[in-house]
């Protein structure tokens, strides 16, 4: 399994399906805590999941259990916390909920996986610390940040 990671800020809505496509990206797990914002533009919840299936023949789930809790994003937006605050509480609460040993046993079936999160680049982001976890829990799983 490959597991992609992207976050839509700051790309077109022609780059972000074409990256996808290229990728050919199987299914789409959106894990922020919030998908229908006015501020997702073109990833709004039931719209992103019609783009998907007509632009990249693709499937899509939203799936916040593996999002941050609102106090954790919070406290990080505000700065409560920093980032290192932020990684020492999500962290923990992924290993808590066994969220890598749910994600590869509910996803098991697709070799092309993307968890979608709003930051533009992976540092700074909880999509990048999910899918270390992930590919830590399996075997001959790779990362690559889109």
């Amino acid at each position: 399994m490959t597991i992609y990671t992207i976050g839509f800020t700051q790309k077109t809505a022609e780059r972000f399906f074409t990256l996808l496509k290229d990728h050919q990206v199987q299914l789409l797990v959106d894990i922020r805590l919030n998908n229908k914002s006015q501020l997702a533009g073109f990833t709004k919840g039931e719209d992103l999941g019609y783009f998907l299936r007509e632009l990249c023949r693709c499937k899509y789930v939203h799936c916040k259990e593996y999002a941050p809790t609102k106090e954790i994003l919070d406290a990080y937006k505000k700065k409560h916390i920093d980032w290192d605050g932020y990684v020492s509480q999500y962290l923990p609460l992924m290993e808590r909920h066994q969220a890598a040993k749910k994600f590869l046993e509910r996803f098991s079936e697709y070799e092309r996986v993307c968890l979608l999160c709003s930051e533009p680049t992976p540092e700074r982001c909880h999509r990048r610390l999910l899918a270390e976890l992930i590919q830590k829990a399996g075997p001959g799983i790779s990362v690559q940040h889109l």
